[in-house]
């Protein structure tokens, strides 16, 4: 008959005192090498990936792929950067095109880590959740038989009787928001279950940021749109100045409203070394939501943008837009508009160009085209070409003068703040060099040969940048992290932790009282927790004096 081995039951005992205080699975150790087969090395594969190493190895990887595309231009977000590389960088442009590093977030290797994250993060947390439910519909084990063997108890001899104190424990650990209940000769308690819960809580919040995040880029969409004072925009595609979309977008899915810009006011910083610096940018605009909706004012500022749905309005560029006219040779007018330019440098010097093109004829009768350089100052200072101050001070516009063909019907995308002079001829003045004039607000420059005239008018409009963005799962996105937050501030702060209180019947027939205390990991808090609950619950069952001329025996003598 086999004998076993002394301590054996006791640290049975022990390990099921503090089984399943956590969820975490079990590491088992191998006892053989898996099987062979196809089943056999699923299983394996299965269990590697949903583990929380392999979670969190995951999410470092997707972490240092996203880099890329942080350093890289991507075709998603800026084309014209993209194609610049491609001209600076011949010899790498290439291998980055194989490896997909301009469009990252698209690309076959960042999907495929950020699907095997998802479903790792899923494999992992459905079966701790199962457990965790089970945990709290279960009650706290039976104490150990030893519970001098935990590493935190202490024990005292009381009148009471075993039930009285049973009572009392049970009453105590209660108001103090433990699960307990009595168990045999014990009472058995347990605290802390939101530990695991804000571990399962982080990681569900961890999915929930992926679905929104991947939501949000299969239907977003973003374009940009610049709107000079008077003018207004609907939010339909054909009004992009530039859009772009997510794979899965709809041009359905835009969200139906109308803005007019009513009027643009910006204040800078007049003196000191932040001169020039902008105080506000304020459009004061009047919207609507969808086809009949009811017209309403709002004002937009810098990153306090226009809410409507799903939708936001940021304001995110400023400048000037000056009344421009232009007449022909016979005093009619061709072409009068409020044209914006694009501003150069912090100051507001501006550049861009008008173009006249149909309904104009040259002195001969022949229709012709005209096309105006334009570089505007909203701050002359005298003998400089570039603006003194942002804001429209004493306003100056320099023009240069051409006539032909623009290009414009040759079928090539042209840059509307860009004049394309191959198949133009420049007007000459009277010492034969290239005409040009700076005009101030009322001023006219008359082109030579009865080809008509250009007049800045007195009125200078100015005009605002609007990026429109549309991304669904925002919000969801912003829950998941504040739950993560949340979640792991619950897993990092909050200790779980078993308190057992035994009562039993000395030998003198005095009362015996043993607590014990047993946490996840060691703490100083849970010796400083037992002895608080050990001195409340001596108040209610106060010590007992120790026998008299009795001494002791010895640990390990025998009993008479």
């Amino acid at each position: 008959m086999s004998k076993t081995t002394p301590g054996t039951r006791e640290d049975q005992d022990l390990d099921a005192a503090g089984s399943q205080l956590s969820t975490a699975p079990q590491e088992e150790a191998a006892t053989g090498l898996p099987a062979l087969g196809v089943i056999g090395w699923l299983r394996w594969f299965w269990r590697q990936l949903t583990s929380m190493r392999v979670a969190l190895l995951l999410l470092l990887l997707l972490s240092l792929a996203a880099i890329p595309g942080s350093v890289i231009p991507q075709t998603g977000v800026d084309i014209t950067q993209v194609e610049d590389f491609r001209q600076r960088h011949t010899t790498l442009a290439p291998v980055y095109d194989k490896l997909g590093l301009f469009h990252v977030y698209s690309s076959v290797w960042f999907s495929a880590i950020y699907i095997l994250l998802f479903v790792s993060l899923i494999g992992c947390i459905v079966p701790r959740t199962w457990q965790f439910v089970g945990q709290l519909r279960g009650r706290p084990p039976a104490a150990p038989k030893r519970l001098t063997r935990l590493p935190a108890h202490t024990t005292w001899r009381t009148g009471a009787t075993p039930d009285e104190v049973r009572e009392a424990a049970l009453g105590l650990l209660k108001g103090r928001r433990y699960r307990a209940h009595i168990a045999g000769d014990a009472v058995a308690a347990e605290k802390g279950y939101l530990r695991e819960a804000g571990n399962l809580a982080f990681h569900i919040a961890l999915i929930v940021m992926l679905v929104a995040f991947a939501w949000g880029q299969l239907f977003k969409s973003e374009g940009n749109k610049l709107i000079v004072e008077g003018d207004g925009f609907s939010n339909t595609l054909s009004q992009y100045d530039d859009f772009k979309s997510g794979s899965l977008f709809q041009n359905d899915d835009l969200e139906p409203f109308s803005f007019k810009l009513d009027r643009f006011t910006g204040t800078y910083e007049l003196t000191g070394p932040n001169r020039g610096t902008p105080r506000t940018y304020e459009a004061d605009l009047t919207y609507s939501e969808g086809a009949d909706g009811k017209e309403k004012k709002t004002t937009v500022e810098v990153n306090e943008p226009l809410h409507i749905g799903d939708a936001k309005a940021y304001l995110v560029s400023h400048g000037y837009a000056p009344v421009i006219t232009v007449r022909d040779g016979k005093g009619n007018i061709v072409f009068q508009d409020a044209v914006p330019l694009l501003p150069q440098d912090a100051n507001v010097t501006s550049s861009g160009v008008v173009r006249v093109m149909d309904g104009y004829k040259d002195p001969e009768g022949r229709s012709d085209q005209l096309g105006f350089q334009i570089w505007f100052l909203p701050t002359y200072s005298q003998g400089q070409m570039v603006s003194a101050f942002p804001a429209l001070i004493s306003p100056m516009m320099a023009v240069n003068a051409y006539h032909g063909d623009l290009g414009v019907n040759s079928g090539i995308p042209k840059n509307v703040y860009q004049l394309d002079k191959t198949h133009m001829k420049e007007f000459k003045d009277a010492k034969g060099g290239l005409l040009k004039k700076q005009l101030r607000p009322g001023d006219t420059l008359t082109l030579p040969g009865g080809y008509g005239s250009i007049t800045y008018e007195k009125e200078t409009r100015e005009w605002a940048g609007f990026q429109i963005v549309q991304q669904p799962g925002g919000g969801w996105a912003l829950v998941g992290a504040l739950a993560a937050i949340a979640g792991l501030a619950g897993s990092l702060f909050i200790q779980r932790r078993r308190v057992w209180v035994r009562a039993t019947t000395g030998d003198d027939g005095v009362t015996v009282v043993e607590m014990a205390g047993l946490g996840r990991s060691e703490s100083a808090k849970l010796p400083e927790e037992l002895g608080e609950l050990a001195d409340a619950l001596y108040r209610k069952a106060p010590g007992a004096p120790e026998p008299e001329n009795e001494a002791a025996p010895a640990e390990g003598a025998d009993k008479p």
